[in-house]
């Protein structure tokens, strides 16, 4: 047993984001889209499920069969949105608004509540259309996912409110699992999410039981699998259409290769001490190992660190995104196999992202790691806010890295888990920027804000001013109640090379390592504080990227990066084919201010957005210049104008380049504008190769 947490997140309710950049996504995320989401969810049929089954009402359901689980993460960000206008009360605009959005999420509570049967099971699908076929089909059938969204929106709306309706709701069902764990429910969740929710769960009633079941979910994947006696019975489980096979054989495709049963797609191949690739469907996998996580930090199982630890340095160094995106494969919304990162097919559902940054969070949890909150950023700022659209309305189910105009944000879709993910990510990211762990207070994300604690048992509070993700500045306020000796640990990130720290314009050393680090590290500052400013600089530089060889298609070319983001080329500002471009690395790179694409976007600054001009190569059109028409006699053209038309081959003497500028823009932003192609990866010539 070894002693876990290492560090534990400060809450959203002691933390306030203040900031032009966050300030502009978070109000969207409040005004826009949470309203916008809560339409969809009337307009789709999902809340009518609540009321047919109220109503006691049969057949009749609408939309996926696990649709249940986007009006608890419409409810969960809702509650997170209560929390953050109740610490900033005194605004007449935010009561009113406030009173509003709590009306609404007593109402839905309401529908929720009058869904749930005696015995306290509640899924509007089953009790609609197939009541008597309950907990008979683990594998697609998402009962215990709907469970764990469920509880995770009870848990948010306790903590944010106070109050306990929705909660109740939330304990009954889970008890009634857990009454059933060792008869009906005899196997692990198809699609993980329970796992991570129970520990919540355990946490905000003392419960451990709570932790004992989401261990034994845990620790039955992988052991006498019961996803593979279910295809042994599949017309006899929920989900069988006796016409076209219906949900129940649909899963097939996935959970069979080659004719045989392969767990894989659901982390079931073998138990978690024996997995040592992060496979399958890539949403299930960082659910299962953010559960692990919280399981390890309630039992003190190092031996789970450890395994996590292996499947998160296979992900991050072989299957993982330049962006931080994850699970390659359409087919499967999965994980493949090493150094499988198409670019123009890349799934890397936004849903995956979100998960990877709750994995992350607690990683670091366990271990006080810089790398996790490293990666929480590249991921935040590039896999996640791609996402959704700077109005707040479209979404990217997937987020593929190459594009030739035809790929879109969409309203909505028949499967609406990712914008309803998004939504509560951003209401909730205040629980990503500061964490303490006994005289330690972590400083994770610069992300202007105040935050309000307590170390050493003295009341410290934090005011961050941040340039990020434009600039390079961050200044940090410390104020105690009293002086106080505790550290202060500054995340140096993994991009930057050149960094100074001041405390009261004095420079603190930092050791080499920390600058040259590849995941990032921490820089502390231990001393008494009494009233004291610190001053941070990180370079910010424009650094074009390569993949490691195996990854073929991205041979000979450069992804840009610039401190936390990635860059990216459209077609609607640059005037040839992207594929045309061959970068001129060794001309250098000018960061600019993007007024003119900024403009165009509402809730974007064009004076602190910042795009990348360089030079690059493109072929000369001069030899194959074509605007000449034949002059044709009586229908047929002369034998001299056939001639003229250029060839489709010609020598490469005769052949030449000539160099134009291209401009491009953060991936997040891109689709924003007018459609058109999209490249992150762009061919780039320099000297040095």
């Amino acid at each position: 047993m070894e002693d876990f947490p290492h560090a534990e997140s400060i809450g959203l309710t002691d933390v306030t984001i203040d900031e032009q950049f966050w300030n502009s996504w978070l109000e969207t995320n409040r005004e826009v889209t949470l309203e916008y989401q809560y339409e969809q969810l009337e307009s789709s049929g999902c809340l009518e499920n609540f009321r047919r089954v109220a109503d006691g009402k049969t057949g009749g359901f609408e939309g996926m069969w696990f649709a249940d689980s986007d009006a608890y993460k419409w409810l969960e960000a809702a509650s997170y949105v209560l929390a953050g206008e109740d610490s900033n009360r005194g605004d007449d605009r935010s009561n009113a608004r406030r009173n509003e959005l709590q009306n609404r999420v007593d109402e839905t509570i309401d529908l929720v509540a009058g869904a749930q049967d005696e015995d306290g099971y509640l899924n509007t699908y089953f009790t609609l259309e197939e009541p008597e076929q309950r907990w008979t089909n683990l594998n697609m059938m998402h009962e215990l996912y709907c469970a764990g969204h469920l509880i995770e929106a009870a848990v948010a709306n306790y903590r944010s409110t106070g109050y306990r309706s929705l909660l109740d709701v939330a304990t009954r069902f889970a008890d009634h699992i857990d009454s059933r764990v060792d008869d009906e429910i005899d196997g692990s969740p198809g699609h993980q999410e329970i796992e991570l929710a129970l520990v919540k769960l355990a946490r905000v009633t003392g419960e451990d039981r709570y932790v004992d079941l989401a261990k034994t979910f845990v620790d039955r994947r992988g052991r006498a699998d019961r996803f593979e006696r279910e295809f042994e019975r599949v017309e006899n489980i929920a989900g069988y259409d006796p016409d076209d096979g219906g949900i129940a054989t649909d899963a097939r495709g996935a959970f069979y290769e080659d004719g045989e049963y392969d767990g894989q797609y659901a982390q079931a191949h073998a138990p978690l001490s024996e997995q040592e690739t992060i496979e399958g469907h890539a949403v299930r996998a960082v659910y299962f190992y953010t559960g692990v996580a919280a399981i390890a930090a309630e039992t003190g199982d190092g031996d789970l660190v450890t395994r996590l630890e292996t499947l998160w340095e296979n992900m991050t160094r072989k299957r993982m995104y330049v962006t931080g995106g994850i699970g390659s494969s359409e087919h499967g919304e999965r994980f493949t196999e090493d150094y499988d990162l198409p670019n123009k097919t890349a799934y890397a559902e936004t849903c995956a992202a979100i998960g990877s940054l709750f994995w992350n969070q607690r990683l670091f949890e366990l271990t006080g790691n810089a790398k996790y909150t490293d990666l929480i950023e590249r991921t935040l700022y590039n896999g996640v806010l791609s996402g959704v659209s700077v109005d707040g309305t479209e979404f990217f189910y997937d987020n593929r890295l190459e594009s030739s105009g035809d790929h879109h944000r969409r309203g909505w879709f028949d499967c609406a888990c990712c914008p309803p993910n998004v939504t509560r990510l951003l209401a909730s990211l205040e629980e990503y920027l500061y964490a303490a762990s006994g005289d330690s207070l972590y400083v994770n994300q610069y992300i202007g804000s105040t935050v309000s604690t307590t170390v050493e048992d003295c009341a410290v509070e934090l005011e961050q001013t941040s340039a990020f993700p434009w600039g390079e500045d961050v200044t940090i306020d410390v104020r105690t109640a009293e002086p106080t000796t505790f550290s202060l640990e500054l995340r140096v990130p993994s991009w930057c090379s050149d960094a100074t720290v001041r405390v009261n314009g004095e420079p603190i050393s930092m050791n080499e390592d920390v600058l040259s680090s590849d995941d990032g590290e921490y820089v502390t500052i231990e001393r008494e504080w009494d009233d004291d400013r610190v001053e941070a600089t990180f370079a910010q530089s424009v650094v074009p990227m390569r993949t490691h060889p195996a990854v073929g298609e991205n041979c000979g070319r450069v992804a840009l990066t610039r401190g936390p983001l990635v860059y990216c080329l459209e077609g609607v500002d640059n005037d040839r084919p992207l594929d045309q471009y061959s970068l001129e690395l060794d001309r250098g790179f000018d960061s600019r201010g993007g007024d003119e694409i900024g403009d165009s976007l509402e809730g974007v600054n064009g004076s602190d957005l910042v795009v990348i001009d360089c030079e690059a190569t493109v072929p000369s059109l001069e030899p194959w210049d074509s605007e000449r028409e034949p002059v044709r006699e009586s229908g047929t053209p002369v034998e001299a104008d056939i001639e003229a038309q250029p060839p489709l081959y010609q020598p490469d003497e005769d052949v030449r380049d000539e160099t134009e500028s291209v401009t491009a823009v953060p991936y997040f932003l891109w689709d924003n504008r007018a459609p058109g192609e999209m490249a992150v990866w762009i061919r780039g010539t320099s000297s040095n190769r």
